[in-house]
Formats: C-alpha cells, sequence, structure tokens
C-alpha cells in the first residue's frame, strides 16, 4: 500500500511533534516551514530564548538578595553581546537537535511559503503543486499591535523582537499585564531597565488564581517602578529620543516618558495568505480557524492545531493536539478522555496551575473544598530564602477527587506535573496524602497540601476531621 502523504504547515512545537508522530507511525511526511529551521516561534523567538533570558535575571537577583545569607556579590557587569551569544547558541544546538530529528525519521522538511490551490494540493513558493492525503495546518501566532503604537514604530518592542536584546532601555513601558507583560518585564528589570507596566483591567495576570498572583504581587511591586492598574494608553509620540505616552485611568498619572514600548495586549492567528478561500475552511471573526473535537476543519482532508486555532495558547497543548490528530489519521482513535492542560508563567516567583481553579468553581456555582499550604511552613523554601508561596488543592467535597492544582513559588514549574497526572487519572487527595514525597523538597508541599485537607499535615496546624484518607 503506498503510504499516507501528510503535509504539515508550521514546524513549531506543534507541527513538528505531529510530523514525527506520523514518520513513526509509517506516513510520508513533509513538514513546512517559512524559516530556515524548525523549532517555530517557541524555540526562535518565544518559549526557550524567554526563559534562558529569565533564567538569567533570577540569576542577578539571587546575586542581589544574597547579602542576607551572609553572602556579598558586587554587582554583576552585563554584556549584552555575550548574553545575545548564548541564547543564540542555546536556540541553535536545539534547531539543529530538530534538522537530526527530521533526517533519522525520514521528514521531509522544506523551507517556504506554502498556499493551498484546493483541499488537497498545495504550492510552495509559487512553483510546483504537491499533492496530500492530509494536511495538518499548525501556523501559529503573532503578537498585536494596535494602530495606536505605529506613530513610534522603530522604538515599539513586542515579544518577539524584545527577545533580542538590542539594548536596555532606562525607562520601559510595558503596556499589558498578561503573562508575556510580566515576565519580559522581569527580564528588563534585572537587566538595569525602569519598568512601569500599565494594565487596562483590575488586576496583573486577570484570570489566574488569584491566591497565586498575591504572592507575586510584593516582589513585582520591589523590582518595577510602576504598576497601573485600571488604566489604558490613549496616545504615543516620538518626541526628540523619548516616546512621550499619555493614559486615562483611575490613577494620578496622566503623562510620562519613556526610550520603549512594549505592547504585550495579545496574540493573532497566522491564518492570513495560506489560500484558505481556496478550500471549505472556515474561519471566525478574529481569524481563527474553526475546528470539530478532532480537530477537523470544514474541509475534511485538513485539521489545525495550537495558536491558529485559538484557545489556550501553549506549545504543550499544540503538541498534545497535533498527536490526537496523528492518531486519528493512523486510525487510532482520539483518547476519549480530556487531558489537563498546566500553564506556567514564568516570573519570579513562578505561577502554574491546571484543571479546576477557585475561580472558575465559583462561577459556575460548583461545589469544591480548598486545601492550602503555606511555604513559609516548608523547610526546603526556607533553605533557599523563599517562602514567598502557596501550595493548594481543588477538591470535590464529596468524592475527594483532585479536580485543580495551583502553586505559587520558586521552580512551581515543575512541580505541576503532579497535579495534572492526579487529574487525569482520578486520584484523590488520599493518594497524595499517602505518597512519600522526599524531604526537604517543594515538592513535599503537595503532599502536606493533601494532609491539610484532613487535618493532618505535620509542618501546620489544623483540626483534624473525620475524613478516612488522613
Amino acid at each position: 500500500m503506498d503510504k499516507k502523504r501528510v503535509i504539515i504547515l508550521g514546524a513549531g512545537p506543534g507541527g513538528y511533534t505531529a510530523a514525527f508522530l506520523a514518520a513513526d507511525r509509517g506516513m510520508k511526511v513533509t513538514l513546512i516551514d517559512e524559516n530556515s529551521r524548525p523549532g517555530g516561534v517557541c524555540l526562535h523567538r518565544g518559549c526557550i530564548p524567554s526563559k534562558s533570558l529569565l533564567h538569567l535575571s533570577r540569576l542577578i537577583e539571587e546575586t542581589r538578595n544574597a547579602e542576607a545569607f551572609g553572602l556579598k556579590f558586587q554587582p554583576p557587569e552585563i554584556d549584552l553581546n555575550r548574553i545575545r551569544e548564548w541564547s543564540r547558541g542555546v536556540i541553535s544546538k536545539m534547531a539543529d537537535g530538530l534538522i537530526s530529528l527530521c533526517k533519522q525519521r525520514g521528514v521531509d522538511f522544506v523551507h517556504g511559503r506554502a498556499r493551498f490551490l484546493d483541499g488537497n494540493n498545495l504550492m510552495i513558493n509559487d512553483k510546483e503543486p504537491i499533492g496530500f492525503d492530509h494536511c495538518i495546518l499548525a501556523t501559529g501566532s503573532q503578537p498585536i499591535s494596535p494602530p495606536l503604537f505605529s506613530k513610534i514604530s522603530n522604538r515599539i518592542l513586542t515579544s518577539t523582537t524584545a527577545l533580542e536584546l538590542d539594548e536596555i532601555p532606562q525607562r520601559l513601558l510595558i503596556v499589558g499585564g498578561g503573562y508575556i507583560g510580566l515576565e519580559m518585564g522581569t527580564i528588563y528589570s534585572s537587566l538595569g531597565s525602569r519598568v512601569t507596566v500599565v494594565e487596562m483591567t483590575g488586576d496583573l495576570l486577570p484570570g489566574v488564581d488569584r491566591d497565586l498572583v498575591r504572592s507575586l504581587l510584593p516582589r513585582l511591586k520591589s523590582q518595577f517602578q510602576n504598576i497601573y492598574l485600571k488604566t489604558q494608553v490613549t496616545s504615543c509620540e516620538l518626541k526628540g529620543n523619548q516616546i512621550t505616552t499619555r493614559f486615562d485611568g483611575s490613577g494620578d498619572v496622566k503623562s510620562a516618558d519613556y526610550d520603549r514600548v512594549l505592547v504585550a495586549v495579545g496574540r493573532k492567528p497566522n491564518s492570513m495568505d495560506l489560500g484558505l478561500e481556496s478550500t471549505r475552511i472556515e474561519t471566525d471573526d478574529k481569524g481563527f480557524i474553526k475546528v470539530d473535537e478532532r480537530y477537523q476543519t470544514a474541509e475534511p482532508s485538513i485539521f489545525a492545531i495550537g495558536d491558529v486555532i485559538g484557545g489556550t495558547m501553549l506549545a504543550h497543548k499544540a503538541s498534545a493536539e497535533g498527536k490526537t490528530v496523528v492518531q486519528i489519521l493512523a486510525g487510532e482513535g482520539p483518547n476519549q478522555k480530556a487531558s489537563c492542560v498546566p500553564a506556567v508563567v514564568f516570573t519570579d516567583p513562578e505561577l502554574a496551575w491546571c484543571g479546576l481553579t477557585e475561580t472558575e468553581a465559583k462561577n459556575t456555582n460548583r461545589k469544591v473544598q480548598v486545601a492550602k499550604f503555606p511555604w513559609g511552613a516548608s523547610g526546603r523554601a526556607k533553605t533557599l530564602g523563599r517562602p514567598d508561596g502557596l501550595t493548594k488543592l481543588i477538591l470535590d467535597p464529596d468524592t475527594e477527587e483532585v479536580l485543580g492544582m495551583g502553586i505559587s513559588g520558586v521552580g512551581a514549574g515543575e512541580l505541576i506535573g503532579e497535579g495534572v497526572l492526579a487529574i487525569d487519572n482520578g486520584l484523590k487527595a488520599k493518594d497524595l496524602a499517602h505518597s512519600i514525597h522526599p524531604h526537604p523538597t517543594l515538592s513535599e508541599t503537595i503532599m502536606e497540601t493533601a494532609e491539610a485537607f484532613y487535618g493532618v499535615a505535620t509542618h501546620i496546624y489544623k483540626k483534624p476531621t473525620t475524613r478516612r484518607g488522613g
């Protein structure tokens, strides 16, 4: 039998994960991307470079705070050229690894731009048409840049251009108090910028569990020069070497000057100029591609995954969707149970959560019970000098099943996987409470949170309950 011909547009985490699994399943795979090497925005202009810089940021902050432990360091000398070289080196090695994996699996990687001719053919770089049995769209998204900032085009930064570190501005305005804005603010503040964050809603990280955000706020307030909530930018104009910015909000600030403005107000799908009009694919009013529960578009031969279909824009979500589509194409059928998708904000401290949040439970009138363990009672957190954390569980009060987990603190992103495992497998609080965790570690805060549910946590006192699990 002929191998099933699968073309994948977009070589980010969703695209290359799907390509590799399809090749492993014996399909003939072509992976197409506008970049000369695979990895997508995540590797080249997003997740990896930002986390590299956030690592440096944390190192800088740790040396600044080490005096409290009896260690005193000189202020660090920041060599932007060396930082850029190091970050690019990380990216290059990972991209080379993906190229090697393409060759090992027999995936044909093509550098170019593709446009659909119909539901089974497309053209790359306006050359010869290429046919396919199935196509997976994984073209991702790009930052939104509102027209309001068009007058300062040479001084505006996005989540992409900010990672290039052309310079460290003395005064940096960040528009948007979501995770991208706060992560970038953390980086630039550590490197020496005086950072101001402006957010139109009443809270930073709107939608995120307030218990988690509450642990982060004191540190952000010490790092950033200003945080303006319920405030909008009404105008930006370049006057000489300064960007004069006017605000409309609940505070006293009306105008201020900055050297650069970083806009982090959201992302839009890369669904334009793909020739979708030559297919039956439908998009919504924001350009996101419409799919069904199998990630299949209105064109039966074409599927779509990741940022381009909207929802939570996370690399690991796109990868999981890519695997699901390939399993469908291989005739295996998708996993019938929906998987829990974790989220991490890589600020300092990190915030991580998965499953049902307390806010979501309240909004849907779902009855839950919440258990919390403050990191001030964690021996490991104390030894790190970082007791500013919290672990919490969202539990079904009747079955004691784990419905959600939230963690704020150093390394929260490394800990949240245990919550995903618990939720996906229907574990109960007693399963976490009775699993022996190593001491002293941050992971044992999960065990003690579950123990707190029963009133038997060792390092905090809570009146014991009559529940059996403890």
